[in-house]
């Protein structure tokens, strides 16, 4: 696997190395050994899957509060994402800051995601399907969020959101 740290301290890019012959192509997605020199899980307790019908869907931005934050490692299996990380932790020195990536089918990233950072994506393309895995059992008291579009992050997104749900588009702005 071939990792890219993003602009994020913790916030990597991950791309399977392909072994390819006349059956197509192998990779290695996830390797304890590789994983844990860069501080990332290499077992997650839950893995969800969400699938978007339509181009311009809106999902985040999210995360889970203390005391089970929880580092994800997020992939796009079918269709395309703009995926985008914000720093919500107050001592990192990318505090407000935001990273993105464009993940695919087709390019069959990955996005590893610390805990402390609010996650979410705009579907590029219809019929998008996003693989989640967590380190942390979800538990609905503690998730929440941050609004998709607060000016103190200036995510630049590659266009406005088409279909959201009404709790995303609720969500206040940061307070820290």
């Amino acid at each position: 696997m071939r990792f890219s740290e993003l602009a994020i301290p913790g916030v990597w890019l991950v791309e399977p190395e392909q072994i390819s012959d006349e059956r197509g192509f192998f990779a290695r997605t996830v390797c304890e050994a590789e994983f844990s020199q860069r501080g990332l899980p290499a077992s997650y307790c839950q893995s969800s899957i969400s699938f978007n019908p339509r181009l311009g869907t809106l999902r985040g931005m999210h995360y889970q509060a203390a005391p089970s934050q929880e580092q994800k490692l997020v992939r796009c299996t079918r269709g395309a994402i703009y995926d985008v990380v914000v720093d919500l932790r107050p001592n990192s020195p990318t505090f407000k800051q935001w990273a993105s990536a464009e993940l695919s089918g087709s390019n069959r990233l990955a996005l590893a995601i610390p805990q402390g950072c609010a996650h979410g994506f705009l579907t590029l393309a219809d019929d998008s399907e996003v693989l989640y895995m967590m380190s942390e059992p979800q538990n609905a008291s503690l998730a929440t969020g941050v609004r998709w579009n607060d000016p103190q992050f200036g995510i630049s997104w590659p266009m406005a959101p088409v279909v959201m749900s009404a709790k995303d588009a609720a969500c206040p702005d940061f307070a820290g």
